[in-house]
C-alpha cells in the first residue's frame, strides 16, 4: 500500500514536471553565473544566423545609415505624458518563463528611464521579437515592423535582453565610441583580420558623458579572440572588468534619460 502511494506520487511529481517543461520551454535561468560568458554566448549564437551583422548582433539597416542614429534620426516617440512608447510584439514561441524574462527585462527600462515597452496595438512603427537564430537587433527606430531576435535557448538572460533593447533606442557598443583610445587599448594581433570591423570606432554622439566600462554595451575582453588572448585591454588599469550583462549601469540609464530628455 505504501509503495503504491509512493508510485503514485512520482508519477505526479514526473507529470508536473513535464507539464511545466511544455509550458515553459527551456530557457537558461541563471543570470548571475559567473562561469558563463554571455558576450562569447552571444557571438557564438549569431553565427548561426544568415542575416548580415556587424559588431556582433547589430542587424544592418536597409533603409538609412545607422551609425548617425544618435544625432536624432531614429529615435522614438514620445507620448503626451512625455514617455517614450516602443511598441512591441512578442512571438507566440515565447510562452510561460520565456515570456516572462523578456517582460521583466523591459519593465527593468520603466522604472528607472521615461522609455516605456507597450504591447503594440495600430502603431505602424514597433519591434517584433522573434525567436530567430541569435541574439540581434536594429539599432534605434528604422521604420516600420523591425525584428529584435531573441533566441530561446540561448538569448534569454536578463543582461542580454537589456542590451539588445538599448539597441533598439539608439545606442552603440560602448567600446567603439568616438574617444575610446583613451580607456581601452584594441588588440589587433588577436583578432582575426576578418572580423576587425566590429572594434572601428563610430562616430557616436557620447552626450557629454564619461566612458563606461560597466555599460552593458561594453563588450568582455576575449570578444572575437582568435587565440583566447584579450582583445580589449581597458588602459591604464588593465584588471577593469568589462563585458558584464548583468543589467543597466547607472550612466546607461542616465544616457537613456537625457538622449530622450527625459
Amino acid at each position: 500500500m505504501k509503495m503504491s502511494r509512493f508510485a503514485n506520487l512520482l508519477l505526479l511529481v514526473l507529470l508536473g514536471f513535464t507539464q511545466a517543461y511544455q509550458d515553459d520551454e527551456f530557457v537558461e535561468d541563471d543570470d548571475n553565473d559567473d562561469t558563463v560568458d554571455l558576450t562569447t554566448r552571444v557571438l557564438a549564437t549569431n553565427n548561426d544566423t544568415d542575416e548580415l551583422l556587424m559588431e556582433g548582433d547589430l542587424l544592418l539597416p536597409y533603409t538609412r545609415n545607422a551609425l548617425k542614429c544618435l544625432y536624432q534620426t531614429c529615435r522614438w516617440n514620445k507620448n503626451s505624458k512625455g514617455q517614450v512608447t516602443v511598441p512591441y510584439v512578442l512571438s507566440p514561441e515565447f510562452t510561460g518563463r520565456a515570456k516572462r524574462k523578456i517582460e521583466m527585462a523591459m519593465a527593468g527600462f520603466h522604472s528607472s528611464t521615461c522609455v516605456r515597452f507597450v504591447p503594440r496595438r495600430s502603431e505602424s512603427d514597433y519591434i517584433s521579437v522573434e525567436n530567430k537564430a541569435g541574439c540581434y537587433s536594429l539599432l534605434g527606430m528604422q521604420g516600420g515592423r523591425q525584428v529584435l531576435s531573441l533566441n530561446i535557448n540561448s538569448c534569454l538572460y536578463h543582461g542580454i535582453i537589456q542590451h539588445e533593447l538599448n539597441h533598439v533606442l539608439g545606442f552603440h557598443h560602448e567600446q567603439n565610441r568616438s574617444d575610446r583610445d583613451k580607456y581601452i587599448r584594441i588588440n589587433w594581433e588577436n583578432i582575426d583580420p576578418n572580423l576587425g570591423h566590429n572594434f572601428r570606432k563610430k562616430d557616436t554622439d557620447n552626450l557629454n558623458t564619461p566612458y563606461d566600462y560597466s555599460s552593458i554595451m561594453h563588450y568582455g575582453k576575449n570578444y572575437f579572440s582568435t587565440n583566447e588572448r584579450a582583445t580589449i585591454t581597458p588602459i591604464p588599469d588593465d584588471r577593469v572588468p568589462i563585458g558584464q550583462r548583468q543589467g543597466l549601469s547607472n550612466w546607461d540609464i542616465r544616457r537613456i534619460n537625457m538622449l530622450y530628455d527625459c
